[in-house]
């Protein structure tokens, strides 16, 4: 029967992609990592790695291995703070990933208060991604998701909970005040990378222009500093604007381009009472904002 520690193992080698990084995340000897290994292979009659000169790579069963391991202690190590939680908000832990812009604006000052009322948690906060936030949500790695969805955005993976936060506006940013997107198909654009920019391509194609991006960024001050250069224009969500917000531009609000944010958890009702408590205090925090 697989243990726990040898998926422990194994998901460790994943990650870090040698023997000797994953001894040293898991505070293991070399030989203990190498150890478990053996023993994994012996068990399930599988060879899991091999070896590419000096380093190793997983075989195609180490992969598909690799990834239930990391799914399945991401359930063990969520079921175990689930139960540390139920003893009471004086202890547990609550793990949240958000896309950036909504760090600072929204998530900060509600995890701010979640640490003052209940200083036993542990709250931890990772910028990612909303397509990798679900995958680590789904995997058992992090409790709660932030994301935010626009009208032709894809379902979320069956499980998955979302609960409704706010309606972000988004802003048109150029040097012009008052100017309509229309007027700006020869512009020179700043834009998201290629899988951040959808929604600028989308409102752009409403008004019957594909726009020329020839600067290309995701950090939102970088946006806007470009913009009040006068280098080119862009759109950014408001939720970027009231984090971080620098003079020399003019924002408009764009007529039926919100998008709407959610705090995603998974699995059924009701939620682990540390997740609940971070989730109510970020509802309260959308609303004030």
């Amino acid at each position: 029967m697989l243990s726990l520690v040898q998926l422990r193992v194994l998901d460790a080698v994943a990650r870090h992609g040698s023997v000797t990084e994953a001894a040293k995340a898991l505070h293991y000897t070399q030989p203990a990592v190498s150890h478990h290994l053996a023993r994994l292979e012996a068990q399930t009659g599988a060879q899991l790695l091999q070896r590419i000169g000096r380093g190793i790579r997983l075989t195609q069963a180490g992969q598909v291995l690799a990834s239930r391991a990391a799914e399945i202690i991401g359930r063990v190590d969520a079921a175990d703070a689930e139960l540390a939680a139920h003893v009471g908000l004086s202890a547990g832990r609550v793990r949240l990933a958000s896309f950036s812009s909504a760090i600072g604006s929204l998530v900060l000052p509600a995890v701010a208060i979640v640490s003052r009322d209940h200083p036993g948690l542990d709250v931890s906060v990772s910028d990612v991604h909303p397509p990798e936030a679900l995958e680590l949500l789904r995997a058992g790695q992090i409790d709660i998701a932030l994301v935010f969805r626009y009208e032709d955005t894809e379902p979320e993976p069956e499980g998955v909970r979302l609960h409704h936060l706010l309606d972000d506006p988004v802003y048109l940013l150029s040097k012009q005040r008052g100017i309509k997107l229309s007027r700006l198909r020869d512009a020179v654009w700043v834009a998201g990378c290629e899988r951040c920019r959808n929604h600028l391509l989308a409102l752009c194609a409403k008004e019957g222009f594909t726009p020329e991006i020839s600067y290309t960024t995701d950090d939102m001050i970088v946006l806007q500093t470009l913009v009040a250069a006068g280098i080119g224009v862009t759109t950014i969500p408001g939720l970027a604007l009231r984090g971080h917000r620098i003079k020399g531009f003019s924002a408009t609000k764009l007529k039926d381009a919100d998008r709407q944010v959610y705090a995603a958890t998974y699995g059924q009702p009701p939620d682990p009472p540390a997740t609940a408590a971070l989730l109510s205090v970020l509802s309260d925090a959308a609303k004030i904002s």
